[in-house]
């Protein structure tokens, strides 16, 4: 069973920056991608950012292309989300989810999330 856990939400004023960090478990031998998505109050999971499968690509939502990036630590089961000149509406729960897709309906395994609240 693969576990997904994020951290390093917070509240945050607009402009400034937050990392978040996602780690994977699971089975001997796994190797993880993972995607990051949001959801804000009302409205439905949307992608954030994702890497390929070989980690050389990263592709982003348009909303927070230029202020966001993904990374992979030092060891495979890591993600990080830098983000930057956070803005009000950057605030929503955000997941992470293994696999490198854009699309909600092909992740199996979703965190429990991370809020990120960035006022005015």
């Amino acid at each position: 069973q693969v576990q997904l856990v994020e951290s390093g939400g917070g509240m945050v004023q607009a402009g400034s920056s937050l990392r978040l960090s996602c780690v994977a478990s699971g089975p001997p031998g796994n190797s993880y991608v993972m995607s990051w998505f949001r959801q804000a109050p009302g409205k439905e999971r949307e992608f954030v950012a994702t890497l390929s499968w070989d980690g050389g690509s990263a592709y982003y939502a348009d909303s927070v292309k230029g202020r966001f990036t993904i990374s992979r630590g030092n060891t495979e089961n890591t993600v990080f989300l830098q983000m930057n000149s956070l803005r009000p509406e950057d605030t929503a729960i955000y997941y992470c989810g293994d696999g490198a897709t854009m699309d909600v309906a092909r992740i199996a395994h979703w965190g429990q999330g991370t809020q990120v609240t960035v006022s005015s």
